[in-house]
């Protein structure tokens, strides 16, 4: 069963989300604000596959609501609805854990094609995760691909889902620049609609869990004008980093 979330303030808005939804064949929950998406997402014992939250509502907000469900589950799907003018809590919101976002006004087929995209990247997300997995190790860094525990230096870092497969691309693809399109399509898929700063956005997140210093990045490179670069192994086979797990 294909459940989601949609918590949107305005009644017009959220109805016309939730009719184009269960066209597409999802178990839809829909509330109206954040005390109600919380109370939903306990009462079905956090079994909900995508969230799709309203950047601006009274009380708590949607990038608020955002931080408690990521809090809750890393590998739920979470989409936020804003207007164009909200670019930066756009950014806020991804900083605190959101998969994507859409802006308002949208079509019913860019609402379905990203929801349908994240839906995606949920459910592999599980299917992988019941398989025998197996462990990627880069320098001080492993990540297993069955628990999705990441580890530096053998203590456990928490990662969102998007976090994990960025993760798991780049090691796979160790000491190769990868072009932002490439992390993109790989990431959130072909039929992405929305701007490619949302993988500049996760990979600053990203590093900020990961880097010593994250304004002098060493690990996650920049290639200015292309992409990044894991650089891991590369700095290892130099000397430059020693590898030590506990």
């Amino acid at each position: 069963m294909k459940r989601i979330l949609v918590c949107e303030d305005e009644d017009a808005i959220r109805d016309f989300v939730v009719i184009n939804l269960k066209r597409s064949g999802y178990d839809v929950i829909d509330v109206c604000n954040a005390a109600q998406a919380m109370d939903a997402y306990v009462h079905y014992g956090g079994m909900i596959d995508v969230a799709l939250l309203d950047i601006m509502m009274p009380g708590m907000d949607g990038t608020e609501l955002c931080r408690w469900l990521r809090q809750k589950s890393d590998t739920m799907g979470i989409i936020m609805l804003s207007a164009k003018s909200q670019e930066i809590d756009k950014v806020r919101s991804l900083t605190q854990g959101a998969d994507d976002y859409v802006t308002k006004p949208f079509s019913p087929s860019e609402l379905v094609a990203r929801v349908d995209a994240v839906y995606r990247r949920v459910s592999l997300s599980t299917s992988r995760s019941e398989d025998q997995g197996m462990t990627l190790v880069s320098g001080p860094f492993s990540i297993n691909t069955k628990s999705r525990i990441f580890t530096k230096n053998g203590v456990q870092i928490e990662i969102t889902q998007v976090e994990y497969q960025l993760l798991e691309y780049f090691m796979e693809n160790s000491g190769s620049a990868l072009d932002r399109k490439s992390i993109l399509t790989h990431i959130w898929g072909e039929d992405y609609f929305g701007d490619d700063k949302i993988v500049d956005v996760n990979i600053r997140r990203l590093r900020m869990k990961i880097e010593e210093d994250p304004s002098t990045p060493k690990y996650i490179s920049t290639i200015w004008g292309f992409g990044y670069k894991w650089c891991v192994d590369e700095l290892v086979a130099s000397g430059e980093l020693t590898t030590h797990r506990e």
